[in-house]
């Protein structure tokens, strides 16, 4: 810690100072494994202290200024949340099974109280992170969220993801506005401009996927024509490549649509980063590439489905390592005396949370 607050000391302002990722693929495995195993072994139970000892490692490895992020929840809060969740919904659903009119009392419950379970997931989430021994806060309410979480995204499934980037604005805009290190606030504006502009390059390239599907369709007319109109008048031969142009037209519809989402998000990240301030002066940015992103994504599945899964625990980190290294924030100001700042808030602060932080919901 100390050679963190020389090295910040030190920092000139006005610089730009790039976070790290410094984990490893054999130390994460370690913890990977027998997270798993125990995970397995007590039927699901152990899931929760799994959490938080990953969440502990890659936190404790994610690096600013020399000073690493810290996570503090407890598995009992994250066990205790997700058998509140679990055990509402059985009620719910027995009572909706014992009273056949209350079929929709699941469904309306769930609706209701998301936006609540999201706001206090996200208060719980940074009020359990902390940096410097500073915690973080998150002030938002149910409001917020059910705006942002709920009618963005019924708006963006409705009109067929033509209002996604305003469901992201309204996302990022709620979080970056309510969230708080040592009693400073965050803020995040995007450009709803910007967004579309990343929304229509994954536009087009689930439009070329649909297109090549098209085609596809086209070169196998005639043999659907037949098939639709006499249903079992294909020949077993004629059944084979009819079948291996479903089996290609499902892996274009799914390739299509991963990469376009992949895409979306690595340059709404980029996007939203880069509007993100910290007490109206320190601004963040990302800069990953795009296509570096999605093919670290599509590379990291292929390789953890070849291995069954063994390589997770390196695809992770991969990922974690160029995500940090394309993130960054450059600070104005005397950057030691806002790092002292900052610490001694940690005390107060600090302490106040460790009586609060609540339940972990899963949300």
């Amino acid at each position: 810690m100390e050679m963190g607050v020389s090295g910040a000391s030190q920092a000139q302002s006005g610089e730009f100072h790039r976070m790290s990722f410094t984990g490893r693929a054999g130390e994460y495995f370690g913890i990977w494994i027998v997270n798993v195993l125990l995970t397995i072994l007590t039927l699901g139970i152990y899931s929760a202290w799994a959490k938080v000892r990953r969440n502990r490692y890659f936190y404790g490895n994610t690096m600013l200024l020399g000073s690493a992020f810290e996570y503090h929840a407890r598995g009992g809060q994250i066990l205790i949340g997700r058998l509140i969740v679990l055990g509402g919904l059985l009620a719910l659903n027995v009572i909706a099974a014992l009273v056949p009119i209350l079929v929709l009392l699941p469904t309306v419950v769930v609706l209701v109280a998301l936006p609540w379970l999201v706001a206090k997931g996200l208060r719980f989430s940074a009020r359990v992170t902390s940096y410097r021994n500073v915690r973080f806060d998150f002030v938002g309410g149910a409001g917020g969220a059910f705006k942002a979480f709920i009618l963005g995204g019924l708006l963006a499934v409705v009109t067929l993801g033509i209002l996604t980037p305003l469901a992201s604005r309204w996302v990022a805009r709620y979080i970056g506005t309510n969230l708080r290190f040592g009693g400073k606030p965050f803020d995040s504006d995007p450009s709803l401009g910007a967004i579309y502009k990343s929304w229509l390059v994954s536009l087009l390239i689930a439009v070329l996927g649909l297109g090549i599907i098209a085609l596809i369709v086209f070169m196998n007319m005639q043999l659907i024509i037949p098939m639709i109109e006499t249903p079992g008048t294909l020949t077993p031969e004629q059944q084979i490549p009819l079948i291996a142009s479903m089996v290609v037209g499902y892996i274009v519809l799914f390739a299509a649509f991963g990469i376009a989402g992949l895409f979306y998000r690595a340059g709404v990240r980029n996007i939203v980063w880069s509007s993100t301030t910290f007490d109206d002066r320190h601004r963040f940015m990302s800069d990953m590439s795009r296509m570096r992103f999605t093919w670290i994504a599509i590379s990291n599945l292929i390789v953890t489905l070849l291995t069954l899964g063994l390589m997770r625990p390196w695809a992770a980190v991969r990922m974690a390592r160029y995500t940090w290294q394309h993130t960054g924030v450059t600070i104005v100001g005397d950057i030691g005396a806002l790092i002292g700042q900052i610490e001694q808030q940690g005390s107060a602060v600090g302490s106040e949370f460790m009586d609060i932080e609540g339940f972990d919901f899963g949300f």
